[in-house]
């Protein structure tokens, strides 16, 4: 059995790897905030899973087979901490240029390019 880190320790190593990356302002916090408390349910609510023996179904009056309501936290809450991550620059498709075919100079790139 594993320990779930607290919701403390979640945002304080977001907000280091944000620094890390170049990419944290304090303006950012409550966003942090939301974040960590998504990490927190999501890792909290894997381990109950996984000591329920990860239990995925369950079985409705009429004897039917539906997916079990920890597993559909479960897909919302990766959902919902995949799209704060990439507000936050967090994983590396956030990281990428966009798309549009045109990538900005620098001003400093610009200068050094026109001496050759």
């Amino acid at each position: 059995m594993s320990k779930v880190p607290s919701k403390e320790t979640i945002k304080r190593r977001t907000i280091e790897d944000m620094k890390d990356l170049g990419v944290h302002k304090k303006q950012y916090n409550r966003l942090i905030d939301v974040y960590s408390e998504l990490v927190f349910q999501y890792l909290k609510l894997n381990l109950e899973f996984e000591e329920g023996g990860y239990q995925y179904e369950s079985f409705t009056a009429a004897g039917g087979a539906k997916k079990s309501a920890i597993v559909a936290t479960l897909e919302n809450l990766r959902k919902d901490i995949l799209a704060y991550s990439d507000r936050l620059c967090l994983n590396p498709k956030a990281m990428q240029p966009s798309g549009d075919g045109k990538q900005k100079k620098s001003k400093l790139a610009g200068v050094l390019s026109k001496l050759e």
